[in-house]
Order: structure tokens, then C-alpha cells, then sequence
């Protein structure tokens, strides 16, 4: 199974983005994942569509994956505007969709690749419904809001239970995306549980050792090599 990282720039320099970007994209990096808060769904506020628009060229001139996860309430108004920023993919949240189908039929129709995720406490069973729509499930391995909080070991049995229910349903190639305490202390275990996509903020931007080479540290931690 080939492991893709996305790094989250929540933790990034904002002062250095461009530059700290441009450092993991030349490192590999396959994806960028932008976390996007209102203040209301979760108790921060952060990007919108203009950084969106503004990174978008120094992350396709490499090839890559641009991935907004809406962490916001009524996502469906905004939807459009992060599509016409030029993100690749859009996640949003089960539980402030009470109408998923509807908001993933939305996001296809713009011409995105539609995600959806659960926080910690959600249940797997809320995605029955949707599996075979979507080209991303996103498990939440930390309560969303903050950047640098610590993996919840409950996780693990969650994301392997996903990886089996997309597996029993031949949906393989939908991915699966771990997001929350990432590190190359824990890339292994959430690897072998059957993530295929690991999202990390502050395991690559706020440690004393440079970007790229955290990121290729956590790449290694996720194969499973030590050395």
C-alpha cells in the first residue's frame, strides 16, 4: 500500500509559508492539507478561500494533491468558493451534514474529489450509506480545533475496522486519512491499522530539525524503517 503524506500548514510558519511549501513539496510530499475553522463547529478560526487561491500555484507547479478539510457549520455555502480558489479535494464533516449525500453530489458536481470525516467520538456506521460515494474517509484522531495534540489510542481499532468495512465493500481505492497527533512515533501503528494518507502539522513545522527532513523522518517511521 503506497502511504502519501499531507502536510497541514495550521502549525506552519505563516510568515515562511511559501518557502516552508516549497521545502516539503521538493521533499515529496503528495498532498497539501489545509484546515479550514469557523470558530463555531470547532473553537478556532483560521483559513479561507484566498489562501487557498494564493498557494495553489507553488502546489500544483509540484505535482501535488491540494486537500481543504472544512471543519465549519453549513459547509454547502462555502463549497463553492474554496472550489473556485483551485482546491483538489474537499472534506467535510458527517456531523454538520444532515444531508451528506447531497453535500458530496455537491462537491462532484464542482469538479472536486469529495472527502468526509468523523471526529473522534462519531461512530463508523454514519457512513454506510455514503461509502461508495466518496473518494476519502478522514478519521479524526484527535478532538479537531488545534494543531499539536496527542494521538487517541482509540483510533487505532477504528481505522482498522474502516479499512475492513472498504475492503468487504471492494471499495480498496477509496483512501483513508489519518488526521491528529501524527508523528514518527505513531505513522507505523496508524499505517498498520490501514491508513494510506497521514496528515501532520506539528511533527514537520515545529521541531528544531528542518521541514524536509522531518518530513522524510515521518515518511521513514510510516515504511517502517528505523534507519
Amino acid at each position: 500500500m503506497r502511504v502519501e503524506i499531507a502536510p497541514s500548514i495550521l502549525t506552519a510558519d505563516l510568515t515562511r509559508l511559501g518557502e516552508q511549501l516549497d521545502q516539503v513539496l521538493k521533499a515529496g510530499a503528495e498532498r497539501i492539507h489545509i484546515d479550514v475553522m469557523d470558530g463555531c463547529f470547532v473553537p478556532n478560526l483560521t483559513f479561507g478561500p484566498l489562501l487557498v487561491e494564493g498557494i495553489k500555484p507553488i502546489v500544483e507547479k509540484a505535482g501535488a494533491l491540494l486537500e481543504t478539510h472544512l471543519m465549519i457549520e453549513e459547509p454547502e455555502s462555502l463549497i463553492p468558493d474554496f472550489s473556485a480558489a483551485g482546491t483538489d479535494l474537499i472534506t467535510v464533516h458527517v456531523e454538520t451534514c444532515p444531508h451528506l449525500n447531497r453535500t458530496i453530489q455537491q462537491i462532484k458536481a464542482l469538479g472536486n474529489k469529495a472527502g468526509v470525516t468523523l471526529n473522534p467520538s462519531t461512530p463508523l456506521g454514519s457512513l454506510e450509506e455514503v461509502l461508495g460515494d466518496v473518494d476519502l474517509v478522514l478519521v479524526m484522531s484527535v478532538n479537531p480545533g488545534f494543531g499539536g495534540q496527542t494521538y487517541l489510542p482509540n483510533s487505532t481499532k477504528k481505522i482498522s475496522r474502516l479499512r475492513q468495512m472498504l475492503q468487504e465493500r471492494g471499495l480498496s481505492d477509496v483512501d483513508l486519512e489519518v488526521d491528529g497527533g501524527i508523528s514518527p512515533s505513531t505513522a507505523r501503528e496508524v499505517v498498520n491499522a490501514g491508513a494510506n494518507v497521514l496528515v501532520a502539522g506539528s511533527s514537520i513545522y515545529n521541531t528544531n530539525a528542518s521541514v524536509s527532513e522531518n518530513l522524510i523522518k515521518l515518511r521513514t517511521a510510516a515504511a517502517g524503517d528505523s534507519g
